[in-house]
């Protein structure tokens, strides 16, 4: 926890914080090891980053005295992510993945390779989406919730939302034995699409590029979608 965000329900009407949940005190209890006095890093979420004095800490609340917040969060990868919905346990590491490196725009698609029980993990329940996406913005320091949008039909997802994600942004889809490769410290707008494991089947790939989409690979190397996508961030932006 690289920055202590604060919900704005933590907030209190004197220019003071408080948070009461358990893994937020364990933090400050366990690995900061804090005490009263300490000046430490916090957000809001939603809003700008700062200092915060630490002025009690117990087994049941954290009480903070707010000093200048006025640092804004660091600015987003111009970048709406498409990723054909993962296995569950790799969907919360992908979720913070992202999330820490600056996306803010997130839709979890199926695709064909897609297992339909996925849909049903407890890792789709908003609760849990949040709090992965929470845990990526304190490790990067950041404080701006990603958007996350479930988009359960391939095909509804290309006839119906598809043309209006691409009017403004540049297309890129991931996917082995393309013949170009991924372009390199990209600025404008872009639709990145990933695909699940085993890749988008070859109809996927077809109806992406008619719409307008642009293919590219990784090098014949075959990653796991966790490395695969962070592996693009990283040399897109």
């Amino acid at each position: 926890m690289n920055l202590i965000l604060l919900d704005p329900n933590d907030l209190t009407d004197d220019g003071h914080a408080c948070i009461t949940d358990p893994r937020r005190l364990a933090h400050l209890h366990d690995v900061h090891r804090s005490v009263p006095g300490d000046l430490l890093t916090v957000g809001v979420q939603g809003g700008a980053m700062g200092k915060a004095m630490l002025k009690e800490l117990t087994t049941e609340r954290a009480y903070f005295q707010l000093e200048n917040l006025d640092e804004p969060p660091p600015p987003p990868l111009p970048v709406h992510l498409v990723l054909a919905l993962p296995r569950p346990r790799m969907l919360a590491r992908t979720l913070e993945h992202v999330t820490a490196l600056g996306v803010k725009e997130i839709t979890l698609l199926h695709t064909k390779r897609v297992e339909k029980s996925y849909w049903q993990s407890p890792e789709l329940r908003p609760d849990k989406i949040h709090q992965h996406l929470v845990l990526g913005l304190e490790q990067a320091r950041d404080t701006q919730l990603p958007s996350v949008t479930l988009s359960k039909g391939f095909r509804p997802f290309l006839e119906q939302q598809l043309p209006g994600l691409l009017g403004e942004r540049r297309g890129l889809v991931a996917h082995p034995g393309m013949p170009n490769a991924c372009p390199r410290d990209i600025s404008e707008p872009t639709l990145l699409l990933v695909g699940p494991e085993g890749g988008f089947i070859a109809w996927e790939v077809e109806q992406l590029m008619l719409a307008g989409c642009e293919g590219m690979h990784l090098g014949p190397r075959i990653l796991r979608v966790e490395t695969a996508v962070t592996a693009l961030l990283s040399r897109l932006f």
